[in-house]
């Protein structure tokens, strides 16, 4: 049996796992949780196989949130369920700690098969995914890397949030930093990206689908 714990801060989208889940015979949902925080909490206190967590949450979240789990729990194995596409943030979530990236819109097809090959040792990322990802690395030894991807882990969450519109205070009150701290990622995004303001951010974000 496969225990799977789902993190998501949507309780419909909760509910259409775990009734997607149902109807599986080896697989079993025993713990839910609605913030980075329940989760990280949840996985330190129980022995699930797999964790489902969505890159977007209240509290800690993203690639913080599966470094936290891998290190307090490196056996446990994470699925990261996303609206994000693949191209834009498979490679960073892989090489945090995760097993798999799943966009939202494939999982009903995708998440039971995703969920075993995982929980079997194996690594669910789509081929297209896959290609892509061998592109980019290409491109980077080339030289021909794109911006963002010169930004640290920390300096892209920070990114993914300022281009969500949260402020540094909010930034720095839902990735558990000091204010100072948020800015100093903030000028260094600019000077890394070659952008003079979050406007610039936004639109980079919206050509490469990075919202």
């Amino acid at each position: 049996m496969i225990r799977v714990l789902i993190a998501d801060d949507h309780t419909l989208v909760r509910e259409g796992l775990r009734q997607l889940l149902a109807s599986t015979a080896d697989i079993r949902v025993e713990g839910e949780a609605a913030n980075g925080d329940e989760a990280l909490a949840l996985a330190k206190a129980n022995d699930y196989d797999l964790a489902v967590l969505d890159m977007s949450m209240p509290g800690i979240a993203g690639l913080e949130l599966i470094k936290r789990i891998r290190l307090e729990k490196p056996r446990l194995r994470l699925l990261v369920l996303s609206m994000h596409g693949e191209a834009q943030y498979a490679a960073r979530t892989l090489k945090a700690g995760a097993s798999g990236y799943l966009t939202k819109d494939s999982a009903s097809a995708q998440l039971v098969n995703a969920i075993r090959k995982i929980a079997a040792g194996g690594v669910h990322i789509s081929e297209a995914a896959a290609a892509r990802l061998v592109a980019d690395q290409g491109g980077a030894h080339a030289g021909a890397a794109a911006p963002h991807s010169r930004l640290s882990d920390r300096e892209f969450e920070v990114f993914r949030l300022l281009v969500q519109g949260l402020g540094p205070t909010d930034i720095a009150d839902r990735l558990h930093l000091s204010v100072k701290t948020v800015s100093t990622h903030k000028t260094r995004i600019f000077e890394k990206m070659g952008m003079h303001s979050t406007a610039d951010l936004v639109r980079y974000a919206i050509e490469k689908q990075l919202t």
